[in-house]
């Protein structure tokens, strides 16, 4: 008897060594995609890149490999788009530079499981026909509302944004940002869905693709909210690295420069960044005798507004970090001035999350717990018009600005972002900011202006276009003018009253459906 022996390979590494060329790629377009959040005009990229990643999917054996692909794809997402995360840690918090590195690797990692559960519900669940978009969209929604609402969220470069300057944008009235998004991954998987397919199928899958584009780019969004008062702005840049803002004598220079702009001002509104005034009004005395004073007696007659980042409180109740606004209407408010306290706090910088306190213990910052704000404060009134303030990373969080428009005699008519990035020097995190202040002004079509430390400055009208900008890590002041804009997009209405949860239920709903009808013998998704 001849009995024939085979060699076999040890378990598992012949898929894995498999995997190893097409998760290497998906994880080079999942980075490249990233420059469209940084170059607007780049927007096509995400969507040649999630058509790849959709494709991929479809050919994955399982849903385990879906999910590993996936995870690849989103790493090299989040790591390339939130690497200046490791200036924060490094520069300032003088972590190792390693560990920086670690914990930067870390957050991507982790938050990459969201599209990797994606991938797998996608691959296991998908029925092989036409209707795989909308699957696709559907758990690319879930995950990207996962992201950006689980644990306080962070839905920084969430796909939707780098649509700003394409067709999409003209849903944003309509859907907000993470609804784009959900269009783009539609759109994505229809792209995949006709490059594979033959003949009339192609041609009709392609049409489903660039019809809605074209449509949506020759539409345009159209116009919710009317024109109001035209108002004269100047948005103070002080460009002090992060480094020097505590530093005596450059503390004491900038006090002194912001004070001047501030009293030659003829601007209806002035607007000082996030933390400008880096310590509390009374420890002022020290550096700039009066200054505080002098700013609420300037601007408490006549028609002028001044808008100034600082933080407030006392040893024993609490901090905050505010805006506070000084002006004729505001002298009559409780303690003579308009006050605005950030309402979204950023984790690690402005609170500690249960259990990390040795994490920041590492780092020589100081951080503090700050207390939070209400999440919808009334607005500043100024010559007739509703300046809503948000401090930095709030306006990340359309949602919670749509708060701000439940009582239509109150909501907003511009919006004023101040902020402070210097933390993350020179790097791709400037531009991703504007990007995102731009989405905004799209989904509620009324203008932001941006106040900030070292860039963006920024006017942007209602349609999201910028009017005027400093240059970057430059000081400066600039000079523009806003137009305000009353009443509410669609997106406002609706988020105004159930926030994020139409859509959640939608794809929910959808993917329910899928899950429901998947064929019995179907088990290549395991």
């Amino acid at each position: 008897m001849r009995v024939r022996m085979h060699a076999r390979a040890p378990i598992g590494r012949a898929p894995l060594l498999a995997l190893v060329p097409e998760a290497v790629g998906l994880a080079a377009l999942g980075a490249l995609q990233t420059l469209a959040f940084v170059h607007a005009a780049l927007w096509p990229l995400p969507l040649l890149a999630a058509a790849v990643l959709a494709w991929r999917l479809d050919a994955a054996p399982g849903a385990r490999r879906a999910a590993a692909l996936a995870w690849c794809y989103g790493f090299a997402w989040l790591a390339s788009g939130t690497w200046w995360l490791f200036v924060s840690m490094h520069r300032y918090g003088h972590l190792p530079a390693w560990l920086a590195a670690l914990a930067v690797a870390l957050l991507a990692a982790l938050l990459s499981l969201y599209l990797a559960l994606a991938g797998a519900a996608y691959r296991r669940w998908r029925r092989g026909g036409a209707v795989d978009p909308a699957l696709f969209a559907a758990v690319w929604l879930l995950a990207e509302l996962a992201r950006g609402v689980l644990f306080t969220g962070f839905p920084w470069v969430a796909s939707g944004y780098s649509q700003v300057e394409g067709p999409l944008a003209a849903l944003a009235p309509w859907i907000g940002v993470y609804g784009i998004g959900a269009v783009l991954a539609a759109l994505a998987a229809g792209l995949a869905r006709a490059v594979t397919a033959r003949g009339g199928r192609r041609a009709a899958m392609l049409a489903v693709v660039v019809l809605p584009l074209l449509a949506l780019a020759f539409a345009g969004p159209g116009e919710y909210t009317r024109a109001g008062r035209t108002l004269t702005v100047q948005l103070l840049q002080p460009n002090v690295p992060q480094d020097q803002k505590f530093d005596g004598e450059r503390l004491a220079a900038n006090l002194q420069w912001l004070a001047g702009r501030f009293v030659a001002s003829t601007a209806d509104l002035v607007v000082a960044p996030e933390t400008a005034v880096p310590m509390l009004p009374r420890q002022l005395e020290t550096y700039a005798p009066g200054l505080w004073d002098e700013l609420q007696r300037r601007f408490a007659q006549g028609r002028q507004t001044a808008l100034v980042g600082v933080p407030l409180g006392e040893h024993g109740q609490g901090y905050t970090n505010s805006a506070v606004g000084f002006s004729a209407a505001a002298a009559a408010l409780p303690g003579g001035k308009y006050r605005y306290d950030k309402h979204h706090l950023v984790p690690f910088g402005e609170f500690v999350p249960m259990g990390f306190r040795w994490f920041t213990e590492m780092m020589r910052i100081p951080l503090g717990d700050f207390e939070r704000g209400g999440v919808a404060q009334p607005s500043l009134a100024l010559a007739g018009e509703r300046a809503a303030p948000n401090i930095c990373y709030e306006d990340l969080f359309g949602e919670e600005l749509a708060r701000r428009f439940a009582d239509p005699a109150a909501a907003p008519t511009l919006f004023v972002n101040l902020s402070n990035i210097a933390w993350f020097g020179d790097t791709i995190a400037v531009p991703q900011h504007l990007a995102i202040s731009r989405m905004r002004a799209l989904e509620f079509q009324l203008p932001m202006i941006r106040a900030t430390n070292t860039g963006a400055t920024a006017v942007i009208d209602h349609r999201g276009r910028v009017g005027a900008q400093l240059p970057a890590f430059s000081e400066g002041a600039l000079d523009g003018s806003v137009e305000g804009r009353h009443g509410a997009t669609p997106y406002a209405r609706w988020a105004s009253r159930a926030g994020l949860w139409p859509l959640l239920l939608v794809a929910l709903a959808a993917v329910a459906v899928f899950a429901a009808r998947r064929p019995r013998s179907g088990r290549s998704g395991r």
